[in-house]
C-alpha cells in the first residue's frame, strides 16, 4: 500500500533532519541541504509522534504512541520501533509487554542507553539500544509523564506530566524519583537551558512560561506570553529560548537575560516542537497543521525556508552523518 504522500527514496550521505509524521503514521527523512524530503518509512504502527537518533546517525528509535492525545481515550501503544536510516526500513521492534503509550525518546549523553517515557506505567523505561533490551525503570510518581529532558552531564532527568502539571525529577543513575515539583494547572513539554541550571516548561491554562532552578527544584519565575505556549528549545549559545504558540501560529524569541519575548516570528498553521541544529545557526520547527518544517536562521532570527513533510508533522531530531 503507498504512503500517502509518499516520495521515492534519494540516497544522501550527510546528516538529516528526522520528523515523526503521526497523520501518515511514517517517519520522514529531509535533506537540510536539498530542502526536502527524501523518504519516507512506514511505522507499521498506529502512531509515533516522537522520533530520536543513535548518536552515530546509523538508527532512528520511534515510539509508537497511540491514536489519542494524551490522556485522551484510545489505542496504547506497546512498542518502539528501530529503524535503519541508510537501509529506510524497520529493523528492530522493542515490545514493552503492555500498553504503556511510550512517548518521548531521548538518548543518555553518558551512557548511551535509550530512554523512553512509559506514561501508563507512571514511568521512564531504560533500554540498551544495542542489545534492545528493557534495563530498567525510573518511575515518576505522576500520571502522563509525557516529555523528557536530560541534562548535560547524563545525571537528571525531567518530565513534564501533563495532567497534574507537574514536573518530576528522576535520579538517571540511581533510577530513582527525587522530587514532584508543582507547576500549574497542566503543563505541557520540558526544555532545559544550556547550562543545565534552569527548565522551562508551558502552563496549558495560562499564557506563561515557568522557569524552574534546577539547584532548588522549585518554580523561581515566569516567562509572559502572547498566547498559551507549548514546545520550548533554548538556542546553543545559551542566549535566547523559542517558544512555539500553537495557536497563534508563531514562536516567540525570548531573550533569557532579561527573561522577556524579544520578538515573534509568524510560521505555518500550528508549530509543534523546537529542535536546535547541532552547529547552533538553525532552528527546525515541525507544523503539524501545516505538514511543513520552518526553518529559523538564528543569526537573522527569521524564518528562512519551510519544507514540505507528512501530515501531522511533529516530532524531529538530528542525525548525524554515519
Amino acid at each position: 500500500m503507498a504512503v500517502p504522500g509518499a516520495v521515492a527514496a534519494v540516497e544522501t550521505t550527510g546528516p538529516m533532519l528526522l520528523v515523526a509524521n503521526k497523520g501518515d503514521h511514517t517517519l520522514g527523512l529531509i535533506d537540510p541541504v536539498a530542502g526536502k524530503q527524501i523518504a519516507v518509512i512506514a511505522e507499521d504502527g498506529i502512531t509515533g509522534h516522537e522520533v530520536i537518533a543513535s548518536p552515530d546517525g546509523q538508527r532512528a528509535f520511534v515510539p509508537i504512541y497511540g491514536n489519542s492525545g494524551v490522556g485522551g481515550k484510545g489505542t496504547d501503544g506497546r512498542i518502539i520501533r528501530v529503524i535503519d536510516l541508510a537501509q529506510k526500513k524497520i529493523v528492530g521492534t522493542i515490545d514493552l509487554g503492555k500498553g504503556l503509550r511510550p512517548h518521548c525518546a531521548m538518548i543518555g549523553p553518558k551512557n548511551g542507553r535509550l530512554y523512553v517515557t512509559t506514561e501508563l506505567a507512571e514511568s521512564v523505561t531504560v533500554i540498551d539500544p544495542a542489545t534492545l533490551k528493557i534495563i530498567g525503570s525510573i518511575p515518576t510518581g505522576q500520571p502522563q509523564s509525557h516529555m523528557l529532558a536530560i541534562t548535560r552531564d547524563g545525571r537528571r532527568g525531567y518530565t513534564a506530566n501533563v495532567g497534574p502539571g507537574t514536573v518530576s525529577v528522576l535520579d538517571l543513575e540511581n533510577e530513582k524519583l527525587i522530587s514532584v515539583i508543582p507547576v500549574a494547572k497542566n503543563v505541557q513539554r520540558i526544555a532545559l537551558s544550556v547550562d543545565d541550571k534552569l527548565a522551562f516548561t508551558s502552563d496549558q491554562a495560562k499564557p506563561r512560561i515557568a522557569v524552574i532552578d534546577t539547584a532548588t527544584d522549585k518554580v523561581a519565575s515566569w516567562i509572559d506570553l502572547p498566547g498559551i505556549g507549548f514546545s520550548t528549545s533554548a538556542t546553543l549559545d545559551g542566549r535566547w529560548l523559542l517558544a512555539t504558540i500553537p495557536g497563534k501560529s508563531q514562536v516567540a524569541v525570548i531573550d533569557l537575560h532579561s527573561m522577556k519575548v524579544s520578538q515573534m516570528l509568524t510560521l505555518p498553521r500550528a508549530p509543534q516542537e523546537v529542535l536546535m541544529r547541532a552547529d547552533g545557526a538553525v532552528a527546525y520547527i515541525s507544523c503539524d497543521a501545516a505538514r511543513q518544517v520552518a526553518v529559523v536562521d538564528l543569526r537573522k532570527m527569521a524564518v528562512v525556508q519551510t519544507i514540505d513533510a507528512g501530515a501531522g508533522a511533529d516530532g524531529l531530531a538530528w542525525a548525524a552523518s554515519p
